[in-house]
């Protein structure tokens, strides 16, 4: 769910056909290296630096040579797509492959709901082809920025029409952490893909089925690692699991609601004890950035511990760094409601 403005891409190169002109993740530079040494063979005293005329000559050339590499990429080829959240980013990323650059607007580490776009972000996605967000109300700050897009920018709604559910009275945008719920999001893309690059189709559907094989397979590892818990409640800081347990049988009882910053009053905190006790629990679940403060109060109450849960909405700097995806998150929460419900 960062004031780091720097942005690099989640995955994706550019295709064959300007690999040449790849300036590294995926972005195409249209200018040579500053202080470049050209050799000019057949010139005498080749290996030294060519005159001042001979240089601009020489990047002319090449920056037109660059250009035209770039141009012929596909519709959506050589253009970013921009996703509002790392999820949706990487969802993106599986099923473009090599035929765009995706980049997460919302900085890592930033509390979504939180970002406020800056000029410079504007400016990425005026210049992009595809934009996704959630929706459900996860970036409020979205219909404004929508209103300043051009027509050449596609929009995809990741949540749109899919069955939202409520949590402490506000509608739970927490889609995605539902792997069967997350599948349909990516179809939303996937569709977008389809309809923006028709050349692409063979290797959109042949992405589509990798990224589907593994929603499937993280969906069947849920349900048999959450079969037979002695618990089926979980106690968590903010309302962000709802989806995830509705879909596999359990009951989230969160500390505080939607809103990860909101302060649990002093009662909320003594009934949240109160149903640990009698309920057993032993654990209370924290997210990787965030108040923890009230959910250490109970466990240091109920003689527990914490345990990471983590919602996904943004991954920090250095999950980005590394590349931990998804899956891998996903895969890790599990583990960790395994080992607190104290599933065999």
């Amino acid at each position: 769910m960062s004031g780091l403005r720097a942005r690099r891409p989640l995955r994706g190169v550019l295709p064959a056909a300007a690999g040449r002109h790849r300036g590294g993740q995926g972005i195409c530079r249209r200018h040579p290296p500053a202080g470049a040494v050209w050799l000019l063979p057949g010139v005498p005293g080749a290996g030294v630096r060519a005159s001042l005329f001979l240089q601009r000559f020489i990047l002319v050339l090449l920056a037109v040579a660059v250009a035209a590499g770039c141009a012929r990429a596909p519709a959506v080829a050589g253009e970013a797509i921009v996703a509002s959240i790392d999820p949706l980013a990487e969802f993106a990323a599986r099923l473009a492959g090599q035929r765009a650059v995706v980049h997460v607007l919302v900085p890592a580490g930033v509390e979504v709901h939180d970002y406020e776009p800056t000029p410079g972000d504007l400016r990425r996605l005026v210049a992009a082809r595809l934009f996704v967000y959630n929706g459900a109300g996860l970036e409020p700050w979205v219909s404004s920025l929508r209103a300043q897009l051009p027509p050449s920018v596609h929009v995809v709604e990741a949540a749109e029409g899919l069955p939202l559910a409520e949590a402490e009275g506000s509608v739970d945008p927490h889609v995605w952490l539902d792997p069967l719920l997350a599948s349909q999001q990516a179809e939303r893309i996937l569709a977008a893909l389809l309809r923006l690059d028709p050349a692409g189709r063979s290797r959109y559907e042949a992405n589509a089925a990798s990224l589907r094989a593994d929603f499937r397979a993280l969906d069947a590892a849920y349900r048999q690692g959450l079969a037979h818990c002695r618990r089926r409640k979980f106690i968590t800081a903010h309302a962000a699991f709802g989806y995830l347990a509705r879909r596999y049988g359990l009951r989230m009882v969160p500390i505080s609601g939607l809103a990860p910053e909101a302060e649990p009053s002093p009662s909320r905190l003594k009934a949240i004890v109160q149903e640990a006790r009698r309920a057993g629990i032993r654990v209370i679940y924290v997210e990787p950035r965030g108040e923890r403060r009230p959910a250490e109060i109970v466990a240091r109450e109920i003689g527990g511990r914490t345990a990471i849960l983590d919602p996904l909405e943004s991954l920090p700097p250095q999950g980005r760094r590394s590349g931990k995806a998804y899956f891998t998150v996903m895969y890790e929460n599990l583990a960790q409601l395994v080992r607190g419900l104290e599933c065999p």
